[in-house]
């Protein structure tokens, strides 16, 4: 397989993840990076070996063949739709759009110029959430009819840099980090059917907390506290939180309940963790299984625990997929679903009513069995 070159436009925080992620790759190689702040450009290029670029000269690139757009929300849609013009498979950073309009246009605009969309996250291709599927898939507990999701933190203006566009429209605990489950969710229980919500803002106004910009005021334009409930067409029910007014919880991030047992799927932002499964009232025993890929903890945290963080797989699916002809599973079909139903727990919220979603997906394909970036040319 020949080595798929990328473009990376948007160099923000989130930028070295997916650089170091495609630093570590035989699959593909960052050719360019860009950002409206050619500092900010040149800072990435010089620290990854890569090229500087204006956006326009990345789009114009003829060997980029993927490009990665790490903007921020609000740029999402319109970026996507550029990259998409110009000819070019995109991979966007969460969430797909601010909107589902935004996005559903971004996808009819793919599918007319016959070029791929994929999206983060890409969390749910690791060991412990494909676990948590393929125990489901047997039937280990039984049909699957309900659950719990719980993400939910004090905010992310504890420790990013530049926060605002956390609270701002298009931004929310939901849209950020609802993601997340909901992804996890669809893959193990397929499309969501409606949705229903209540949700709160406590604080009008959040401080930021670290970096060149702390103690400046923090306008809070969204709900930061959102309780909702997930009606999946093949029959369960899942409450979810998703919350940036919790110093601290208890609750397992996803549980899911079935009529012979129940599962505890791991933290979906990262990719491991252990699968606990109990046989009725039976106690929880450590199930994952560790021929998958994706799990091995290679991040130590600020608390200094270990985690499993392999961002940019579900661009390596994609560039593989797109080589082989088969479909990737981080696809846009599944991000355009999952948006829906996060626009939906907030429109349920406001309008105080049940949302019929109007997009379904199929579930990815399975993870198989291996050790890297091997298992998606194998």
């Amino acid at each position: 397989m020949e080595t798929v070159k990328l473009g990376v436009i948007g160099c923000g925080n989130i930028s070295d993840a997916y650089l170091k992620g495609a630093a570590r790759s035989a699959l593909v190689r960052v050719a360019a990076v860009a950002d409206a702040n050619m500092d900010a450009a040149r800072a990435k290029a010089e620290t990854y070996d890569v090229r500087a670029s204006t956006v326009a000269d990345l789009l114009a690139d003829p060997e980029i063949a993927i490009v990665i757009n790490l903007t921020i929300p609000a740029a999402h849609a319109e970026v996507n739709g550029a990259i998409i013009a110009a000819g070019k498979h995109v991979y966007t950073e969460k969430p797909f759009a601010v909107s589902f309009a935004q996005a559903k246009e971004t996808t009819a605009k793919a599918d007319a110029a016959g070029v791929r969309i994929g999206g983060a996250p890409d969390t749910f291709l690791g060991r412990g959430h494909q676990s948590v599927r393929k125990l489901i898939d047997a039937g280990r507990v039984g049909t699957i009819t309900g659950g719990a999701a719980t993400f939910a933190t004090p905010g992310a203006e504890l420790w990013h840099p530049n926060p605002f566009f956390f609270y701002q429209r298009g931004g929310g605990p939901v849209l950020d980090i609802g993601c997340y489950p909901i992804t996890q969710l669809v893959n193990c229980l397929g499309p969501v059917a409606s949705v229903i919500a209540h949700a709160s803002r406590p604080r009008s106004v959040r401080i930021v907390g670290s970096g060149p910009r702390k103690g400046e005021d923090i306008p809070v334009e969204v709900f930061t506290t959102v309780n909702g409930i997930l009606s999946f067409a093949g029959g369960a029910n899942v409450a979810l939180t998703a919350s940036w007014d919790v110093w601290k919880h208890g609750r397992p991030p996803i549980e899911l309940y079935g009529t012979e047992g129940t599962i505890q799927n791991p933290d979906p932002n990262f990719f491991g963790g252990p699968v606990l499964v109990s046989d009725r009232a039976g106690d929880f025993v450590d199930m994952t299984d560790n021929a998958l890929p994706f799990g091995d903890p290679n991040r130590e945290m600020r608390d200094g625990r270990q985690a499993a963080d392999y961002r940019m797989v579900g661009v390596f699916d994609m560039a593989a997929a797109i080589q082989s002809g088969r479909p990737h599973r981080a696809n846009g079909s599944l991000a355009l679903h999952v948006l829906e139903v996060m626009e939906g727990l907030e429109r349920a919220a406001s309008e105080d009513s049940r949302i019929q979603m109007t997009t379904s997906c199929q579930r990815p394909e399975q993870m198989p069995d291996g050790k890297g970036e091997d298992v998606f040319v194998s």
